[in-house]
């Protein structure tokens, strides 16, 4: 699948750094640039972008209220979130916001081109830096329910093990492969999964999963 990605960042040599990487990968089409949030979301709001590199420390509109915004105009572009900073508050922001990966700028380009394939794919990714972040937040978020929710969203056997899958990190490509189905049998899981659980994503599908103890 062909991919068109844009870069998100106010500094023009990292801008040059990560476009110089995707220009080497096959699956790219089109590599945009804008060095603000408000430039980022008139690209947006004018060509078919998939994937969104996206820093956090923009001048004017910050990286999370750009990935909100977004969001609301086409809910299907990824984001991956780059940035050098693991504040607790920022992280969770992101991930609220609608983030659906979180990576430190100090990241392996190759690295990187594997998260955005992953999430390309339908995965979320943490950098292993704040991924200690999420899980206690999860934790906070279990303790804080005394008993299991009297609401039965009505998951089947199967649409139970794969969101378990899902709040490991699995991919599509990767549930098929563990379970020994189609990926188009996956998918329509996955989307009955979000549907039950009245979610729009896999991370707030995890999240909820784990929140209320459905896996």
């Amino acid at each position: 699948m062909e991919t068109n990605i844009l870069i998100v960042e106010d500094h023009e040599l990292t801008r040059f750094g990560l476009k110089t990487a995707f220009e080497a990968c096959d699956f790219v089409k089109n590599i945009y640039e804008a060095d603000s949030a408000e430039n980022g979301i008139e690209i947006v709001e004018k060509n078919p972008i998939d994937i969104i590199i996206m820093d956090l420390g923009l001048p004017g509109m910050n990286g999370i209220d750009a990935t909100k915004k977004i969001k609301t105009i086409n809910n299907d572009i990824k984001i991956v979130i780059l940035t050098s900073h693991n504040d607790e508050q920022e992280v969770l922001k992101s991930l609220k916001a609608g983030a659906n990966a979180y990576c430190s700028k100090e990241i392996n380009p190759k690295r990187l081109i594997q998260v955005i394939q992953s999430v390309l794919d339908g995965a979320a990714w943490f950098d292993p830096a704040i991924s200690h972040i999420v899980l206690q937040a999860a934790v906070k978020a279990q303790n804080n329910e005394l008993r299991r929710p009297e609401k039965d969203y009505g998951l089947t056997s199967r649409e139970t093990q794969i969101l378990k899958l899902i709040t490991e990190g699995y991919s599509n490509n990767e549930i098929a492969n563990e379970l020994f189905v189609s990926i188009n049998t996956t998918k329509a899981h996955v989307a009955s999964i979000l549907q039950k659980l009245e979610v729009d994503d896999r991370l707030q599908a995890a999240l909820k999963a784990l929140k209320e103890r459905l896996v």
